[in-house]
């Protein structure tokens, strides 16, 4: 069994949580998730999300907050993280048209690194998830090798999306091996269900356990053969079969 632990973004069941926050997340620990990232609270307020979580005996992994919370709310992102007992803040999309040129990379890069620190002063740790467009060449070079290269690795993480990677045209487990260390979280997300689409997955566990830096295998389902909580049960039971769970 792998010693990284797995969680479920939340995202995955984001209609479940809409309607009943603390039902679904009895059912996600149920399945054997051992945590789960936030992407908002549900029905709930940040409060009896906390209070939910603890019910069912869920760690929080890490939380998405959008670029404006980041840049205008910092100290409520920094309270609601501790109330959560994560120390995991991610940024979970930019508009790509923001990644034309090599200048504006940097420039985003350099706004990430100042949040970053900030986070770090407060314990807590920011990284980029990223989607396909951050795998489109600017001048040569990737979007997102422009985002980690013009910021400190202290300030700067990346919670890698393995499938999204793949659709971008880089191999997830090569880019987990180039990064190295750089990358603390890992998305895990095929096509479908885990196991059922393009991504090599021996691969990615490979490298991500070989470099030791990966924190959370943390599942997401956007498409769905399945009700989405189906689908991400099928999910863990994938990786329990991998030894991953």
């Amino acid at each position: 069994m792998s010693k990284i632990p797995v969680s479920l973004q939340l995202y995955s069941v984001r209609e479940a949580t809409a309607k009943d926050f603390a039902a679904t997340v009895r059912e996600v620990a149920a399945i054997g998730y051992t945590g789960v990232e936030l992407a908002g609270y549900g029905n709930l307020d940040v409060a009896g999300a906390r209070a939910a979580l603890t019910a069912a005996g869920l760690q929080v992994s890490g939380m998405h907050m959008l670029i404006e919370a980041l840049r205008n709310e910092l100290p409520r992102v920094i309270a609601e993280a501790r109330l959560m007992g994560t120390t995991q803040v991610i940024l979970p999309w930019l508009p790509p048209a923001l990644f034309a040129t090599a200048a504006s990379c940097t420039e985003i890069a350099t706004e990430l690194d100042r949040i970053g620190a900030d986070l770090r002063t407060a314990g807590l740790r920011l990284s980029y998830h990223n989607h396909a467009a951050e795998f489109a060449l600017v001048e040569g070079r990737p979007v997102l090798d422009w985002l980690l290269d013009a910021s400190a690795p202290r300030n700067l993480s990346c919670e890698l999306d393995v499938y999204w990677s793949h659709v971008g045209g880089k191999n997830p487990g090569a880019y987990i091996r180039e990064q190295g260390r750089r990358i603390g979280l890992l998305h895990l997300k095929d096509e479908k269900e885990l196991g059922l689409g393009p991504v090599n997955f021996t691969e990615v566990f490979a490298a991500a356990e070989a470099i030791g830096a990966v924190a959370w295998y943390v599942v997401e389902q956007e498409q769905y053969n399945h009700a989405p909580l189906h689908s991400v049960r099928l999910c863990f039971e994938q990786l329990r079969r991998w030894g991953r769970a």
